[in-house]
């Protein structure tokens, strides 16, 4: 499995490569760090991301969501010293972002939350809040339901992903991911077993710092 994680996270960086050297960011937590590389073809919300860590946004917010088997999510403003009983996750800057839907929703992809279709046809981005995935490993069936139901197709790399590596390939093309954990798979999958309350909150806040670097 690291192996194929491995592969999989080489074919990205690569993927990736532009006359323009990727940022990376260092996303610290008390179960450790994980390291992200950020997307030079989604610029908006590189830029945005890069912007709210040089200005300290995120530093001491929490990981309010957890779900495993599904994300991590994180970036709400009213999530810093919030209460235990504090209901979480509409706080955001006062701007979203335009979408930039169009890389894949495999493990570690860093990903853009935002408000439901319903609410948000356009599916603009939150400011702030971003999620990570978990995800699980499908099977060539459920790829194929999938595809079906959202009007999508998935290339034979990103079937090998998804079914060797895993992710949550049922929100591809409604999210945009702007970028992916290359170090760190482990502490997700830490933060991602920890125990939940209410709202999926963490019973023990996960509190984050995050530094920029090339």
């Amino acid at each position: 499995m690291k192996q194929l994680l491995l592969l999989g996270l080489s074919f990205i960086m690569l993927a990736s490569c532009s006359k323009n050297a990727n940022t990376y960011a260092e996303i610290i937590t008390d179960y450790g760090v994980m390291k992200v590389m950020l997307y030079n073809e989604t610029p908006r919300h590189r830029d945005n991301f890069i912007k709210l860590v040089q200005e300290n946004y995120y530093n001491d917010l929490l990981f309010h969501r957890v779900i495993n088997g599904f994300m991590i999510q994180g970036g709400d403003p009213d999530s810093r010293n919030a209460p235990p009983d504090r209901l979480l996750g509409q706080g955001s800057p006062d701007y979203e972002l335009d979408s930039e839907i169009q890389m894949s929703h495999i493990k570690g992809a860093l990903a853009a939350a935002r408000l439901g279709d319903a609410l948000n046809p356009e599916r603009k981005s939150s400011g702030s809040q971003f999620y990570i995935v978990h995800g699980r490993a499908f099977t060539d069936e459920e790829l194929d339901a999938i595809a079906s139901q959202n009007g999508i197709t998935f290339s034979e790399t990103q079937r090998e992903f998804y079914k060797k590596i895993g992710g949550t390939p049922f929100l591809d093309g409604a999210y945009t991911v702007f970028g992916q954990v290359v170090e760190g798979i482990d502490v997700l999958d830490k933060i991602a077993q920890a125990p939940v309350g209410v709202a999926d909150r963490p019973l023990r806040d996960i509190r984050m710092k995050i530094r920029l670097y090339r």
